[in-house]
């Protein structure tokens, strides 16, 4: 009897976890706020609605999300500027609301160029204030030809990036090592637009061609799957299965070696120009 009572505490348990979870899908303004600029909401020629940001000489654009999440699988498709996009950055991220020195942000953003040729993907994390963990990739099919799944997978053991299905790149939780880890703030969502010709392009050697002005991205199929922000982080970030506590497959240990072998063209954890001998902490643990 005991056994049979406990087996049923532990069933219930699991059903509350499980409504602890919350998915967001569907009419692109129920989830998002368009927050400035020339930014509008329409029906693409497939049907489906889509956010457009617009970027000229005077203006930016940006929407985020309307709910906060702590922990969290993000999907956004994105078709990038096409063209000459030299000095544009249009991005996918997550961050915290507060002080700016204690934030936290998981940061994909999309590095343009003149020639046409595939975007750079620049990602970055920073926990607690602590940033300078940057990974580039060179994308392997021409992202502004069409729509590409961009993925955010954020979990107490692992933040994951994946791209269109394909994991590019892990970051380990290793707070048991001091190393700073996004853990309890609850984050939003935001796409973005903006120029950053000071540094985008080739180290900002190549300036933005505002004759080619407007430069706009497209933005599709928003989807959340998160712990609400009112629940507890060990709650929701022990929920059994799914992607709360995602390890890597062989699969995905694959995808990620091709990934480093063939596309990653920067990784601060060999720069060692930068950091001299004094390589990051987390470097050497993984």
């Amino acid at each position: 009897m005991g056994q049979a009572r406990a087996h049923l505490l532990a069933s219930l348990w699991a059903f509350y976890l499980i409504l602890a979870i919350s998915m967001v899908t569907g009419d692109l303004t129920n989830d998002l706020d368009i927050l400035w600029g020339n930014s509008k909401v329409f029906y693409d020629n497939s049907g489906k609605q889509t956010i457009s940001l617009t970027l000229d000489r005077w203006t930016t654009s940006a929407f985020r999300s309307k709910s906060t999440y702590l922990f969290s699988r993000i999907d956004m498709d994105i078709k990038l500027v096409a063209g000459d996009s030299a000095g544009t950055v249009t991005t996918l991220y997550m961050i915290t609301e507060g002080l700016w020195q204690f934030h936290d942000e998981i940061d994909l953003e999309f590095l343009g160029n003149s020639t046409g040729e595939p975007y750079t993907l620049h990602t970055n994390l920073y926990a607690r204030g602590k940033g300078g963990r940057e990974k580039r990739y060179k994308l392997w099919f021409d992202p502004t030809a069409d729509f590409h799944t961009y993925t955010i997978i954020w979990n107490q053991r692992n933040i994951l990036i994946l791209v269109d299905d394909k994991l590019i790149r892990q970051i380990k939780n290793n707070l048991m090592y001091s190393v700073p880890y996004p853990t309890y703030q609850p984050m939003r969502v935001y796409g973005s637009i903006w120029n950053a010709d000071d540094w985008a392009t080739m180290g900002g050697r190549v300036k933005t061609d505002w004759s080619q002005a407007p430069f706009t991205a497209y933005f599709r199929n928003y989807r959340a799957i998160a712990c609400p922000p009112q629940q507890s982080s060990p709650l929701c970030g022990q929920s059994s299965g799914n992607w709360f506590n995602q390890e890597l497959d062989v699969t995905r240990k694959q995808q990620l070696q091709e990934v480093d072998a063939n596309y990653k063209i920067y990784d601060y954890c060999t720069d060692t120009k930068r950091f001299k001998d004094n390589l990051p902490k987390e470097c050497t643990i993984n």
